[in-house]
C-alpha cells in the first residue's frame, strides 16, 4: 500500500532551511495530488463498479512500478520475500482497506471519509500499546481519547445516521492502521516490493469483481482510471522526497491540508457542504493527531517514530 520513507538525513544552516521548504513543498503538493486523485476516484466511482477502478488503477501503476524494480533489483526479492507470513497479512489487509474506501467514498462526502482516515495516527498509537507492546503516557492517551471523540462526532452515532458506509469507512482506516503497524515490523523490505505485492493483490481482486457491475468505459474514462494510479504514484513520490529533504515532524502535519482539499473538491465537482459537526469532529481529530505526532517525535529524540511514519504515508496507496 505505502511505502515506509528513508530515513531523513540532517543537513545545516542554510541548506537545511532549504531542504526543509521544499521538504515542505514537496509535502502539499504530494498532499494535493492525492487529494484530486481521491476526488477523481469518487467521480468515477459513481459509474463504475470497484472492482473496475481497482484493476484499472493497479494496471496502470504497476507499469510505472517494473522499471522501478528494475532498477533496485528486487525480482529476487518479490519471489523469496523476508517473513511471508507478515507480508500476506499485511496484502489482505492493505487490499481490504483501498476497498472499503472506495466503497465508502462512493455514498460519503470526501471530508468525511478523509476525517476517518486521518485519524490513523490516533489509532495506530493506540493500538501500539498493545501490539507493540510500546509504552504510552497519560498525555498521549488523553489524545487519542480526544481524537476518538473527535471521529464519534463526525460519525454522527444516532438511529438515523448511523450508516454501513460511515462503517466502512471507520473500519477501513481501522485495517489502514494494521497495514501501518505490519509495515513497521516489515521495514527491512523494499519499498518497491511492499507496493508491488499491494498492486498486484489489488489487481488481483480488481480482476475477480471487475465481472460484476461491469460497463465497457469510453476511452476517455479508460484514460481517468489508468490516471488513478499514475497520480497516486507521482503523489508518493513526492511525499517520499519530501521526507529525505526534511525531518517528519516538520513536513507530516502538513498531510491535514488534505482535509483542506476534500472540503474544496467536494463543495466544487459534488456539492458536498460539510455541516457544523463534521468540521468540529475534523478539528479535534487534526489537533489531537498533530499532538501525537509532535509528544511522540519529542520523546523519540532522533529518529522516526511510528504515528510519524504512519502521518508521512497517509492514503499513499498506488
Amino acid at each position: 500500500m505505502s511505502t515506509v520513507p528513508h530515513p531523513y538525513r540532517p543537513f545545516s544552516g542554510r541548506k537545511r532551511l532549504s531542504g526543509r521548504m521544499a521538504g515542505i513543498g514537496l509535502m502539499l503538493l504530494g498532499i494535493f495530488l492525492f487529494s484530486a486523485n481521491d476526488a477523481l476516484g469518487k467521480w468515477l466511482v459513481d459509474t463504475y463498479s470497484v472492482g473496475a477502478v481497482l484493476l484499472f488503477r493497479s494496471l496502470a501503476a504497476l507499469v510505472l512500478l517494473l522499471p522501478m524494480i528494475w532498477r533496485d533489483r528486487g525480482f529476487r526479492e518479490l519471489v523469496h520475500p523476508p517473513r511471508p507470513g507478515l507480508q500476506l497479512l499485511r496484502i489482505v489487509f492493505a487490499t481490504t482497506e483501498v476497498a472499503f474506501f472506495y466503497a465508502s467514498v462512493r455514498h460519503l462526502p470526501l471530508a468525511d471519509v478523509m476525517t476517518f482516515y486521518l485519524a490513523a495516527p490516533i489509532f495506530v498509537a493506540a493500538l501500539s500499546a498493545s501490539l507493540l507492546k510500546e509504552r504510552i503516557d497519560a498525555r498521549r492517551w488523553i489524545a487519542i481519547f480526544v481524537g476518538f471523540v473527535g471521529v464519534v462526532i463526525v460519525l454522527k452515532p444516532s438511529t438515523a445516521s448511523f450508516s454501513w458506509p460511515a462503517l466502512i469507512a471507520m473500519t477501513g482506516s481501522f485495517l489502514f492502521s494494521l497495514v501501518m503497524i505490519i509495515t513497521r515490523q516489515l521495514r527491512g523490505t523494499r519499498d518497491t516490493t511492499l507496493v508491488t505485492y499491494t498492486t498486484l493483490a489489488a489487481c488481483l481482486v480488481g480482476a475477480a469483481l471487475v465481472p460484476f457491475g461491469w460497463l465497457t468505459p469510453t476511452l476517455a474514462d479508460f484514460g481517468l482510471l489508468s490516471l488513478l494510479g499514475v497520480v497516486a504514484m507521482l503523489a508518493s513520490l513526492a511525499v517520499n522526497r519530501s521526507l529525505k529533504l526534511a525531518p517528519a515532524s516538520v513536513v507530516v502535519p502538513y498531510q491535514y491540508t488534505m482535509l483542506l482539499w476534500a472540503i474544496v473538491f467536494g463543495l466544487i465537482f459534488f456539492g458536498d457542504k460539510p455541516d457544523a459537526q463534521v468540521l468540529i469532529g475534523a478539528a479535534i481529530v487534526m489537533i489531537s493527531g498533530i499532538y501525537v505526532l509532535i509528544r511522540e517525535h519529542r520523546q523519540a529524540g532522533s529518529g522516526e517514530t511510528l504515528a510519524e511514519e504512519v502521518g508521512s504515508t497517509m492514503n499513499a496507496q498506488p
